[in-house]
C-alpha cells in the first residue's frame, strides 16, 4: 500500500482537485483531542473533490480517512499513511423545506441544533452540545438527550469507496446506537425530516441544555467527548449502583487519574482530557486502566465510544486499542 505522504502521491493529488493539500501535516489539528502525527491532508473544496482524491487514492493503493470536525477519533502519535479528507467549508449547506432539511457533512452539529431550532423545528436541537459535524454525526448515529440522527433522517448523500456517488435511503441503512453502517463510505450530506415547535420553547430548550454541556462535561477542553459508551442492559439497569460509563468509572475511584498529559476529568469521568502534551498512547493507557477496573469490580465491559485509529487508518478494535 502506497503511503499518502509519498511526494509522487501528494503531486498527483494537487494536480487533481481544487482544494487545498496540505503535506506533512499535524494530525493534532483536525481533532478535538489536539493529538496525532504528520499526515497528508486534503481541505475539500467540494463534492467533487471527494470524488476526485478517492479515485485517485484508489487507483494509487492509498487508503482514506474523511475527518469533519474529529471530535470522536485518536489518531497515532506516528501519523497516518492514510490520505486525510477533511470535510469541511464547501460542504456545510444548510436548506430547507418545511420539516425537510438538507444539510452538507461539514456543518458543525451544534450550528445545525441551533438554526434549526431558531426556524421553529425539532428533532436536532439536542445535538447543541455535541461537539462534532453533521457528517460524523450521521457516520456514528451520534445522540444525546435521548435523540439520535438516526430518528431524524430521511436519506445520506454517500461517497462510495469506488469514487462513485450513491444516495441511501434510511430504510437502507441499518442504524444501531452508534453506529450507521456506513463503514468505506463518506458522507457528504444528509437529508433529515424534522418536527414543528414554538421556536421560543425550542430555543430555551437549546440554552438549557447547552447549560447543562457546560457545568457537567469539559466539552472545551481537548478531549474526544464520550471516552465509552454507555452500557446496554438486557434486562434494565441496576436499581441502584453505577448505570452509565461514566458512572461506573467514577465508582471504580479513577476521577483525576493521570496517564502522561492525560487525565480523567474530575467533571466527568466519561471525559479523559489532554492537559497539555498528551498523547496517544497516554490515552489509551487510560482507557485499558478503566477497561480493566471497571471489569473487575462490577462485572461490566466498556466498549470504546471514540475511534482508535491506527497507522495505515484503519480502526483498532476494543481488543486492539
Amino acid at each position: 500500500m502506497t503511503s499518502a505522504r509519498d511526494p509522487g502521491f501528494v503531486a498527483r493529488l494537487r494536480a487533481g482537485v481544487a482544494g487545498e493539500v496540505r503535506a506533512d501535516e499535524s494530525l493534532a489539528r483536525y481533532t478535538t483531542y489536539r493529538i496525532g502525527g504528520p499526515c497528508t491532508v486534503l481541505l475539500a473544496s467540494g463534492e467533487d473533490d471527494v470524488v476526485s482524491a478517492v479515485r485517485l487514492a484508489r487507483a494509487d493503493g492509498v487508503a482514506i480517512f474523511p475527518v469533519g470536525l474529529g471530535s470522536n477519533l485518536l489518531f497515532p502519535d506516528e501519523g497516518l499513511d492514510a490520505l486525510v479528507i477533511r470535510i469541511g467549508k464547501g460542504l456545510d449547506r444548510i436548506e430547507s423545506d418545511g420539516p425537510v432539511w438538507r444539510l452538507g457533512a461539514g456543518l458543525p452539529a451544534p450550528l445545525a441544533a441551533r438554526k434549526t431550532a431558531q426556524a421553529g423545528w425539532a428533532g436536532l436541537h439536542m445535538m447543541v452540545g455535541v461537539p462534532g459535524s453533521v457528517g460524523g454525526g450521521v457516520y456514528m448515529n451520534a445522540g444525546c438527550h435521548g435523540g439520535e440522527w438516526s430518528a431524524v433522517v430521511r436519506s445520506v448523500d454517500l461517497v462510495e469507496a469506488t469514487g462513485d456517488r450513491r444516495r441511501a435511503t434510511v430504510d437502507e441503512i441499518p442504524f444501531r446506537y452508534r453506529h450507521s453502517g456506513l463503514a468505506d463510505s463518506i458522507v457528504v450530506g444528509v437529508e433529515v425530516e424534522l418536527k414543528a415547535e414554538k421556536h421560543e420553547e425550542l430555543e430555551a430548550e437549546v440554552e438549557k441544555l447547552f447549560e447543562w454541556r457546560q457545568k457537567g462535561t469539559p466539552f472545551n477542553k481537548p478531549c474526544c467527548g464520550s471516552v465509552f459508551t454507555n452500557p446496554i442492559w438486557p434486562d434494565g439497569p441496576p436499581a441502584n449502583g453505577p448505570k452509565t460509563a461514566g458512572q461506573l468509572i467514577e465508582a471504580a475511584g479513577l476521577k483525576g487519574t493521570r496517564a502522561g498529559g492525560v487525565e480523567i476529568s474530575p467533571m466527568h469521568a466519561n471525559y479523559f482530557v489532554n492537559t497539555g502534551g498528551g498523547t496517544a498512547s497516554d490515552v489509551r493507557r487510560l482507557m485499558e486502566l478503566a477497561r480493566e477496573t471497571v471489569m473487575r469490580r462490577f462485572g461490566v465491559r466498556l466498549i470504546p465510544e471514540v475511534k482508535v485509529i491506527a497507522p495505515d487508518g484503519s480502526i483498532l478494535a476494543p481488543r486492539d486499542s
